[in-house]
């Protein structure tokens, strides 16, 4: 493991599992001083290395008060998301209130909470976005597609208002990445199809790669983003995806 970060001081949320977990991971190793947080108290307890504190993202005086405890901030990878599925038809007003505020609102609340941190001194933002709205449409993925794409475009706009800053701002848009929240999908299909295997298999079939990705996949374009390596890159859709937007 490469020692890129010695010094940065990263923010991460949606620490406690899958994607944000491994990305607090992965920044851990490469030397930076990492504040993680999470809603969920329980799964973030067993994060090491890092300085943990549960948050809810979707509280904007929360979020400003997490980020006003910081003098220092370089890096913020934002995690957070929700995934509804259904198409509109099967998507309430309360559905989607919800799809917006966890995957969205919540972006705009840690954005807006560290650009002011970072503008002395520059720095890369890394939203988590996704390939069911950086590109193409998903069956089912209404709600998630339409808040994830406001991801999209809140980070290529923060990226536009402050590249004379200093400030990078990149959204990584994974495809089917192992994780809880995926498992719990596949669960949901195994009790619809009576099997759990088969449901896999439903799921595997929709991969090119003819796999998942995993979530240190995703954590290490997440790190090299972070990285001097990536200090040329703003304003990108990055899609890490197994060949699904081929």
């Amino acid at each position: 493991m490469t020692q890129r970060l010695v010094g940065r001081v990263a923010v991460v949320t949606a620490a406690g599992q899958g994607i944000g977990r491994a990305v607090a991971e992965r920044l851990v190793a490469e030397g930076a001083q990492v504040h993680a947080s999470d809603i969920n108290a329980t799964a973030l307890a067993t994060l090491t290395g890092a300085e943990t504190t549960t948050l809810d993202a979707t509280d904007a005086n929360a979020v400003a008060d997490y980020f006003s405890s910081f003098e220092q901030v370089d890096i913020v990878v934002h995690a957070v998301g929700y995934v509804h599925q259904g198409t509109i038809e099967e998507c309430s007003v309360d559905d989607w209130r919800r799809s917006v505020s966890i995957t969205l609102d919540s972006a705009y609340h840690v954005l807006a909470s560290a650009i002011p941190k970072m503008k002395a001194n520059g720095g890369s933002i890394i939203t988590i976005g996704s390939v069911a709205s950086s590109i193409k449409g998903f069956p089912r993925r209404a709600a998630y597609g339409a808040a994830k794409g406001g991801v999209i475009g809140l980070t290529k706009a923060v990226a536009a208002d402050y590249v004379s800053s200093g400030i990078r701002c990149n959204s990584v848009c994974p495809g089917t990445v192992a994780s809880p929240s995926l498992e719990a999908r596949i669960d949901e299909l195994a009790a619809k199809l009576g099997s759990r295997e088969e449901a896999h298999r439903s799921f595997i079939s929709r991969q090119p790669a003819g796999r998942f990705g995993t979530a240190e996949e995703i954590a290490a374009i997440c790190a090299f983003l972070a990285s001097d390596e990536g200090a040329f890159i703003t304003g990108q859709a990055i899609n890490v995806d197994g060949g699904i937007t081929i």
